[in-house]
């Protein structure tokens, strides 16, 4: 008969299911179609396959609307195409709607962050492609039951034995912590191949736990070798589970004294193993020579390069951590920021608290293998799968905290047991009911507060919705939009900075197609110190949709370079454009005299910047040996034969002992040079290889403008290379590699009179 206590676990388990059901049917009704982590491809391999058109090959030119996904290992997808087989998903294409100028991967002050363009044809009732994405959406939600109730199990036999009645109830705070993770719930609410990956590894992960600790018949590591063979079908990177099936077996055999029990247990699991997950690795040997199918993924989604030194891994921890607790969308849809603070230090300090646990463990005199075993394999498989994507993010970008998923439940058990220790003698619930609240919250919140706001239309306004403070234009564009009015949000700007400019639009007529609108921040000589396009209502209410007499609100936040030169005075340029081919809508002004393919709005000032002597102060870091700290334009324009004088301050951020070359070039389209100079810095007066730490160096330049030069917008760049002809990286903050360059701005090349 179950005591009060497994009684009292049983019900609460049972409720944390309930709970993590209907967050992840939440989750999955409230992000938008296409809008969940590589859903916008994970779906597309589930439908070719659903279609009956099998695995796809993948080749460079080639590339399907499942793109690199289609490299990765078909059970979950064959699941799908299961569940939605019966579906016609003839529609699929109109869903798939794309936003040519999403910001993927970025965080923006004005959204424009849907991948998609999202219209009536995905709301209730569901019907054709959209029922079978929410169909599989929610077989991902019932994989993630599976999850939670294994990090129950697994928590379960770890403290099984525990003498301390402060730790019976663990088992549900280990589970509470991975089930109310945004992230996850996220995840799992999604078209996703880790929902199954995840839910497997979990699985696993409690055999083995169990099984250190009662010697498993030859069934039983055979269930252990289906399992595993199951997840290398999900995901290459359960694969790492195999190493912990390892240690398991040498475990049990210690504990037996037996060889034999060795034997037989690597004999159970690498037969159905190789027998369910084999042929997918030998295919991929046989079409692309690599068993794992990895350099096919990376071709298409592109190899890393250069490779990341190990501050640059460092440099990405912020977004790696971020993305462990809620980053939606399609990794540019951030949670506020107490999420990040208040989880990471709650998980931290849990993760930290484990060494604790453990000594304490040993102080009471804990002697049993097995007990240390299970530890063991739950600290051990979050080391592996982090080494493993340590390795994956130096062949291409993949810093992303959601691929730690695979051992979600190891790290919650290991974040509760820390806190447990950590807790005072009396209330070891305490801190882990914390992490649980603070999880709770941001859970239930998320969803209305964060995700749902991302991707909403503007609101429809009347013409008396438009501010007085707003400044009228009244500029019609191809007798189908006016420009009401305009706002900006600053009459003075830095650069480095933002401005952020409010259009007030009308539609005057329907529109067959999606016009992209352009907002330029132009200086002297038409040159663009910052630009910003895409189409209006951040991204989610393209021009095709909207309808005579629609006024909205379009507010553009523009980025202004950080080399801008001053002191100037900038303009907006605002007009709308065809992506296709680049064609302009005609603009009009009140009287209908044309006004040519643009309005011109607004004037702000750039003020002269001067800091210490240095003009233009800026910090471009090339390579951590030197940094640009300003520089100096005589001019922005010339003609043939005239020369732009050029003047760098540089400062040396350590000792050097290399000679490094410094190019400067005006660069034009298909690599045109009409204007160069390189050589020694001070003309070979001041070798980089004498610099000091600390040292500054005023290094002019004459770049003089070839005389068949055509006229036009150039590049102005300058940056450093070795006697190898290497470049020197530009690095960003936390050590990102930007470029190989630094472009200090535009010129403009002009006719000779």
């Amino acid at each position: 008969m179950p005591s009060s206590t497994d009684r009292v676990g049983r019900i609460g388990i049972a409720a944390l299911l309930a709970v993590y059901l209907a967050l992840g049917l939440l989750y999955s009704v409230t992000t938008p179609l296409f809008e969940a982590s590589d859903e916008l491809w994970h779906y597309p391999f589930i439908k070719r396959l659903a279609d009956g058109d099998g695995l796809p090959v993948q080749t460079l030119d080639q590339i399907g609307p499942w793109r690199q996904e289609g490299s990765q290992p078909p059970l979950y997808y064959a699941l799908g195409a299961l569940v939605t087989r019966w579906v016609d998903t003839s529609d699929m294409e109109t869903l798939r709607w794309l936003n040519q100028h999403a910001d993927i991967g970025v965080l923006t002050r004005d959204r424009n962050v849907n991948m998609v363009i999202h219209t009536e044809r995905e709301r209730w009732p569901f019907r054709g492609a959209a029922l079978a994405v929410y169909l599989v959406r929610w077989m991902s939600v019932a994989l993630g039951a599976v999850t939670v109730l294994a990090a129950w199990l697994t928590a379960r036999e770890l403290v099984a034995r525990d003498s301390s009645a402060g730790y019976l109830w663990l088992p549900l705070a280990a589970a509470a912590i991975s089930a109310l993770n945004p992230m996850f719930l996220f995840v799992t609410g999604s078209v996703n191949n880790d929902a199954l990956v995840i839910a497997l590894c979990a699985v696993c992960l409690w055999l083995m736990v169990r099984y250190v600790q009662r010697e498993p018949s030859p069934w039983q590591w055979a269930l252990l070798g289906v399992l595993l063979g199951l997840a290398s079908l999900s995901k290459a990177s359960a694969l790492g589970m195999l190493a912990l099936a390892a240690l398991t077996g040498a475990v049990v055999a210690w504990k037996a004294r037996s060889w034999r029990t060795l034997f037989v247990a690597g004999l159970c699991i690498a037969v159905p193993l190789a027998l369910i997950g084999g042929w997918w690795y030998y295919r991929n040997w046989v079409l692309y020579r690599d068993p794992l199918g990895l350099s096919a993924f990376v071709a298409i989604v592109g190899a890393r390069h250069p490779v990341p030194s190990l501050r640059q891994l460092l440099g990405e921890w912020q977004g790696f951590v971020m993305s462990y607790w809620g980053l939606f969308g399609g990794v540019n849809v951030a949670a506020p920021g107490w999420v990040y603070w208040s989880l990471s230090l709650l998980g931290g300090l849990g993760l930290l608290g484990v060494p604790l646990y453990a000594w304490r463990l040993a102080r009471a005199g804990e002697r049993d293998l097995g007990r240390w075993a299970q530890l063991a394999l739950v600290a051990a498989w979050p080391c592996v799968v982090f080494v493993s994507l340590v390795r994956w993010t130096l062949m291409t970008i993949a810093s992303q905290g959601r691929l730690m998923f695979s051992a979600l439940t190891a790290l919650s058990l290991l974040s509760a047991l820390g806190l447990a220790a950590l807790s005072p003698r009396r209330a070891r619930w305490l801190l882990p009911a914390l992490l649980c609240a603070v999880l709770l919250a941001a859970a239930v919140m998320l969803p209305f507060s964060t995700i749902r706001p991302a991707y909403a239309r503007p609101a429809l306004l009347t013409p008396q919705d438009v501010p007085d403070s707003a400044t009228d234009s009244g500029a019609t564009y191809g007798d189908a939009v006016r420009l009401l009015a305009w706002q900006v949000d600053r009459t003075e700007l830095v650069p480095g900075q933002d401005v952020a400019l409010t259009l007030y639009w009308q539609c005057l007529a329907p529109m067959a197609e999606d016009y992209s609108v352009f907002v330029h921040l132009l200086v002297a000589h038409d040159l663009i110190i910052g630009q910003r396009d895409m189409y209006p209502g951040q991204g989610n209410y393209p021009t095709s949709l909207w309808s005579p007499g629609d006024i909205i609100a379009d507010t553009y936040v523009v980025p202004v370079m950080e080399a801008a030169l001053t002191p100037a005075e900038a303009q907006f340029e605002v007009g709308l454009y065809r992506l296709s081919d680049g064609t302009r809508l005609a603009v009009v002004d009140t009287e209908g005299a044309p006004l040519g393919d643009n309005v011109r709005l607004g004037r702000l000032a750039l003020p002269e910047r001067v800091v210490d002597g240095i003009p233009n102060p800026m910090r471009q870091n090339l390579g951590d040996q030197v940094a640009l700290v300003g520089y100096s334009l005589d001019r922005t324009s010339a003609a043939p034969g005239e020369a732009f004088h050029l003047t760098l301050h540089w400062e040396a951020l350590r000792d050097l002992d290399t000679n490094y070359s410094v190019f400067t070039q005006v660069l034009g389209p298909n690599a045109y040079i009409p204007a160069q100079m390189d050589g020694w810095p001070l003309q070979g007066a001041a070798p980089t290889a004498t610099w000091r730490k600390g040292q500054l160096v005023i290094d002019p330049y004459t770049l003089v403008v070839a005389a068949d030069a055509p006229p036009g917008v150039y590049d102005l760049q300058v940056g450093m290379y070795d006697a190898q002809g290497r470049r020197l990286s530009l690095l960003g903050a936390g050590g990102f590699v930007r470029d190989d360059r630094i472009l200090l701005g535009r010129v403009r090349i002009v006719a000779l009179d």
